[in-house]
């Protein structure tokens, strides 16, 4: 039981001296900037946005829980086994969702 406690402490340590780590970095990055008289917003990078990052997302989940849908009927009406129905079906049809999601994409660019 200690050991269990313990192991979630040491997770959580680690997890917050990591993030310590880089914020502190990027700060003291960006202050040596400032002493050195550089803007640190002319290094960030601003490139151009993916407008259709929301669109790949959506059907990549919608396909997975499509895949999980029809793998459970897959499972249930015929021989196969769960763990093939359910990983083929899912696989299918996320990387179905994915592939509309960049047909899409790809015929709206053609237009513009």
């Amino acid at each position: 039981m200690a050991h269990d406690v313990l192991i979630v402490l040491i997770i959580f340590a680690a997890l917050f001296g990591i993030i310590f780590v880089v914020i502190s970095a990027r700060n003291r990055e960006r202050m040596a900037m400032i002493e050195n008289g550089t803007d640190p917003n002319a290094f960030l990078h601003r490139g151009k946005s993916n407008v259709y990052g929301i669109l790949k997302w959506a059907l990549l989940l919608v396909g997975l829980g499509l895949g999980l849908f029809i793998g459970n009927l897959f499972e249930t009406y015929s021989q196969l086994s769960e763990e093939a129905s359910y990983f083929a079906s899912t696989l299918f049809f996320g990387g179905l969702g994915l592939l509309v999601a960049f047909l899409i994409q790809r015929s709206a660019e053609s237009n513009d």
